[in-house]
């Protein structure tokens, strides 16, 4: 058995930390000294290391809590998916080493890459894996073939402004991980559809009013309610930072303006922008 002070001393973990993991029930003591001091065995420090493994990708505590007591838990499947990531996030560091190494040479270039082609491609056959005949003829029409279409979202998945748009999917979702589970698991056309056809009688309803103080409390319940429909819709926890990267554009970009007030009247598109900002800058 070892003391708080041992197992400080040998994870670099403070006891403060120890000791705020069993208040909240992440990493309980095997057992207790005869003087009220936590003590843990061996497979105490291998669920430790498990926690510690999923905090080297700053994983809330709460989620790691959910996962760690999960009675379906397979500890060798977490070690497997640990090692996956982290060698995902070794191979990262490892380019941007290398470009930061390139910039010195004098080379400017530098590698902007967040999904490798391996993660592309399994997003790819997730996505394909749940389409249904009439999206994919509408692909096979546009490019000639299923394998035709392969390649050219392989290409276009690849470019540095893709790149750039998937780290800020990531910044949204909080890791990769989160973007290929949701890409794994869409919600089914019929429930996808009704979730749009709700957020555009929101829409509606929040251009309806205009002229009115975007922070009266109809606008703010409005938006409200489209916070908790985007949620489900795009299978994410908080889509605060989402939400107002749309707002921006909302209120700056005019050809979004122009198609959206084309829908629901002149002003809405920015009126809608300055009501999403109020709401989750308040």
């Amino acid at each position: 058995m070892m003391t708080v002070k041992e197992i400080s001393k040998l994870t670099g973990i403070s006891a403060r930390t120890l000791h705020y993991y069993d208040e909240i029930g992440l990493f309980v003591p095997t057992d207790k000294s005869e003087a009220g001091y936590r003590l843990y065995d061996d497979k105490a420090l291998e669920t430790l290391q498990q926690i510690l493994f999923f905090r080297e990708f700053d994983i809330p505590l709460k989620k790691i809590k959910a996962v760690m007591e999960n009675p379906a838990l397979d500890r060798k499947q977490v070690l497997r998916m640990q090692r996956k990531m982290l060698v995902a996030k070794k191979e990262r560091m490892e380019r941007l080493i290398a470009s930061i190494d390139d910039v010195l040479k004098g080379d400017n270039r530098m590698d902007f890459t967040v999904f490798d082609e391996t993660e592309i491609k399994t997003m790819y056959d997730s996505m394909v894996e749940n389409m249904n005949d009439e999206i994919k003829q509408v692909f096979i029409d546009q490019y000639g073939s299923m394998e035709e279409f392969e390649k050219h979202f392989l290409k276009s998945a690849a470019s540095e402004q893709a790149q750039k748009n998937y780290a800020k999917l990531v910044e949204w979702y909080g890791d990769k991980d989160a973007i290929l589970e949701a890409s794994k698991n869409p919600n089914g056309s019929e429930i996808m559809t009704s979730y749009q056809k709700r957020m555009g009688n929101i829409q509606q309803k929040i251009a309806g009013r205009m002229g009115t103080d975007v922070n009266s409390f109809e606008v703010r319940q409005l938006i409200g309610e489209y916070d908790f429909v985007a949620k489900q819709l795009y299978q994410m926890s908080d889509v605060k930072e989402m939400m107002i990267e749309i707002a921006k554009e909302y209120k700056s970009n005019e050809e979004i303006q122009k198609g959206v007030d084309s829908v629901y009247g002149v002003g809405a598109t920015v009126y809608m922008g300055e009501a999403i900002e109020a709401f989750y800058n308040k």
